[in-house]
């Protein structure tokens, strides 16, 4: 999680969806396509409200997992600049506040 305005705290969740969402609005600050099926979203929000936000986004028999992201994951073929999008908002060993 980063630290935001007036020390809120913004956390990154990545999700899988098993089809496209309607529109990307949510109570998220940034989501990113970083694959197919594969958003990554930053949030001052709980992991509750992030996923069923993302939940009623979605056809009612779409599959959808939600994660929070603690720490930077190893990755490759993800969509341009999505390593140093997580590099700026997580750490490398989970402590960063």
């Amino acid at each position: 999680m980063t630290e935001g305005p007036a020390g809120a705290t913004h956390g990154v969740y990545l999700a899988w969806t098993s089809e496209p969402p309607e529109d990307l609005d949510g109570p998220w600050e940034e989501a990113r396509r970083i694959a197919p099926g594969l958003l990554l979203l930053q949030s001052p929000e709980t992991l509750s409200v992030v996923y069923h936000a993302l939940k009623w986004a979605l056809p009612q028999d779409a599959s959808l997992i939600v994660t929070p992201v603690d720490r930077t994951p190893k990755s490759r073929g993800m969509a341009p600049g999505t390593t140093q999008w997580l590099r700026s908002r997580t750490s490398r060993d989970g402590t960063r506040s």
